[in-house]
């Protein structure tokens, strides 16, 4: 069958059933889901039919969708069905975000299927393709440290079968119709560093962790507050994940310059760093807050260190229950408006950061 004849008869399925998916057409036609795909965008691009997430519908439904007080076409999530969960492997940060999706999932009655998202881009399209071929009707994806190289991972999201939703990461234009839930770092950022300025600090450093996707936009966070307020920016501190050579350096470096007086404030990712911090601070005979006030980022042990530590705290469980409901919907109005949301994180104020305990902020 020439493409051209493939075409019309792929438009005549979709404008007869209103809807059609991807492999259910190319099991018809008896051609890949790749080649049905390729009719779909092309159709598309003609604006004959609409694509949707594993398929397409017609032009007329989609219209019918979006007039006022007309609901779309539904497909209702069903008790059986099947989402898979890609998330970085670890005990830190990410159980809560599994935990929240897990339970708004059972909700659901629907059935969660945990895969962890290797290191490149690769790794993540094999997870991936192995749980939509074992039948998952939509995909929560958290890579481990973004999907690189961009352009082509984005190439990829878009060409996905499934309904996609992706977790406390960024994608762009090319990423297609996929929803985002993700928490906003930046003002995370913003938050601590309000709170050490209103404490009286003019000076804040940041020590942040080099490898975390999570970084760049605290340091947008962190700039910016830095600016509005008219505080100085200190020197900003890496640490990797290897705590290596580089780390230990990036370390003694600041615990020289708080027993200098260079450093009196400092915004910390991650809690582990931080804690580790207080311990090296007080090997020097130098204390929290009083040498060193800390705020750190993540909230995941900061209340359990030796000087319990004021943190942001990341709605990490509302995340994973956001992007179930994401997707829940986006099965429910494949024509719906994509969403992309930022949930805000709060200030828990503990004793590092040398602030009265009723200084405690939520925003």
């Amino acid at each position: 069958m020439l493409a051209e004849e493939r075409r019309e008869v792929l438009l005549r399925l979709v404008e007869r059933r209103g809807s059609v998916k991807v492999k259910d057409v190319a099991e018809e036609m008896g051609v890949s889901a790749v080649t049905v795909r390729q009719d779909v965008r092309e159709l598309a691009g003609r604006g004959l039919v609409v694509r949707v997430h594993g398929g397409a519908m017609s032009s007329g439904a989609a219209r019918t969708a979006d007039a006022p007080g007309t609901a779309a076409p539904r497909r209702p999530v069903r008790r059986g069905d099947s989402f898979g969960l890609v998330v970085p492997p670890g005990a830190y940060y990410y159980p809560e975000v599994i935990r929240g999706a897990q339970d708004a999932a059972r909700a659901l009655g629907v059935r969660i299927v945990l895969a962890f998202s290797g290191a490149t881009l690769t790794d993540n399209q094999e997870q991936v393709r192995r749980l939509i071929a074992a039948g998952v009707d939509g995909l929560l994806l958290m890579p481990r440290a973004g999907l690189e190289p961009t352009e082509r991972a984005e190439e990829w999201l878009a060409g996905l079968d499934v309904p996609v939703v992706l977790m406390d990461r960024r994608a762009g234009v090319r990423a297609g119709r996929l929803e985002q839930v993700a928490t906003d770092h930046a003002h995370g950022a913003r938050l601590a560093v309000r709170h050490l300025a209103d404490a009286g600090h003019e000076r804040i450093a940041l020590v942040a962790r080099a490898e975390s996707p999570h970084t760049p936009f605290i340091r947008e966070g962190y700039a910016t507050a830095c600016r509005a307020l008219g505080v100085e920016a200190g020197s900003e501190y890496a640490i990797a994940a290897t705590d290596g050579p580089a780390s230990a350096q990036s370390f003694a470096a600041l615990v020289d310059a708080v027993a200098a007086g260079d450093v009196r404030a400092a915004l910390v990712h991650n809690d582990l760093d931080a804690v580790a911090l207080v311990g090296l601070l007080q090997a020097r005979g130098l204390r929290v807050p009083q040498d060193l006030a800390i705020v750190t980022y993540d909230d995941e042990v900061a209340e359990l260190s030796d000087v319990p530590l004021t943190a942001v705290a990341p709605p990490k469980r509302a995340v994973g229950e956001w992007a179930v409901d994401l997707l829940r919907r986006r099965l429910a109005e494949p024509a719906a408006p994509l969403a992309e949301l930022l949930l805000r994180p709060e200030l828990r104020v503990r004793e590092s950061s040398g602030v009265p305990l009723a200084a405690d902020r939520r925003a």
